[in-house]
This record gives C-alpha cells, structure tokens and sequence, in this order.
C-alpha cells in the first residue's frame, strides 16, 4: 500500500516553473525541448489566475509539458506581501523588455532554445485545455 501511495505521489508531482531564463535555456538545449514563457500578475490578473489554474495546472497540459517543454514565469505581483526579490524583479523586467513590450497579462510565448519565439498567445487560450496542449505540442514539433 506505501508503494501505490509514492507511487502517485510521484506521479501526480506538480510540474516546476523556471524563473531564470539563462537556467531554463541551458536545460532546453540539454534536454531538446523548448521554452514556454509565461507573463503573469499572479495576484492581481484575474485571466491569469484562470490560465493558471484552468491550464496550466491540468494533467493534460503537464503530461505534454514533461515531455516537450521548460517552463519559464516571469511573474509580476502588486501585492506587498508578494513581492520578488529585487534581482528576480530586475530578471522579468528584462523579459519584459524584450519580450513584452506591450505589457500584456497572460502573455504566454514558446521559444526555441535561441530564445526566438516560434509562437504565442495573448490572454486566456481559448482552445480547450487538450486542444491547446495538442497545440503545443504540435508547434514543437513542427519546429523539431
């Protein structure tokens, strides 16, 4: 019985967000998978709480990721009790600037391992949650 309850423990182990871009592209290019970038205001965007938990916490879209991507937040929280360091902020400002200029919550991006983007999605998917995985997965592939 202790092993089937490791067992999905280790099954169900949520997946892990990258907060430095130079760490995640080192592990992509290791690995032979892609970026996904995610822009975030953790507590203040509604769309990007939803995407979160609606998206990006689903099985499906962690059994396409493990295979297929890193994970990259760049998070922007308002609330005092939330925020980053001063080197983490300085880090997603950077993305920001060159990624998101326009400053737009969720912003989520799938880069190459050179960090160019190959696709990306403003707002909430509006795909379903396999049909947008589907649609990653697709992109990686596309660009293999």
């Amino acid at each position: 019985m202790k092993f089937l309850a490791c067992l999905l423990f280790v099954a169900f182990l949520p997946i892990t967000w990258e907060t430095d871009f130079s760490t995640a592209q080192k592990i992509a290019k290791e690995e032979h998978k892609f970026i996904l970038l995610n822009f975030s205001g953790s507590d203040w965007c509604a769309p990007c709480v939803a995407t979160r938990k609606d998206y990006f916490d689903s099985e499906a879209f962690a059994n396409m990721a493990k295979d297929n991507l890193v994970l990259l937040n760049a998070d922007f929280p308002r609330k005092k009790k939330n925020q980053l360091s001063e080197e983490q902020t300085k880090k997603n400002e950077a993305l920001a600037e060159k990624y998101n200029k326009e400053g737009s919550f969720p912003l989520t991006l799938l880069l190459d391992t050179d960090g160019k983007v190959i696709k990306s999605w403003k707002g909430k998917p509006e795909a379903t949650v396999d049909g947008w995985a589907t649609e990653i997965k697709a992109a990686c592939n596309s660009h293999k």
